[in-house]
């Protein structure tokens, strides 16, 4: 499964959930549905925008963890 870690790199970064989203510029129930691990996709702009914002790599935002499906 795909891991999103936003709530650690706001919380590393002093940022709220309001101003992350104003600075990416995308609504805070989206930034929701991303840190809930509930987006199905992630246009390539709003990555950018993120990674700039946080000033980081895509790698530090997504993650992979293997599930119960993967280990059979």
């Amino acid at each position: 499964m795909i891991v999103v870690n936003i709530d650690k790199l706001l919380l590393e970064r002093g940022l709220s959930v309001g101003e992350f989203a104003e600075r990416v510029g995308i609504t805070p129930a989206n930034v929701a549905v991303l840190k809930n691990g509930r987006a199905k996709a992630v246009r390539f702009t709003t990555l950018e925008s993120i990674c700039e914002v946080l000033d980081c790599q895509p790698g530090d935002i997504l993650s992979w963890q293997p599930d119960d499906l993967t280990r059979r």
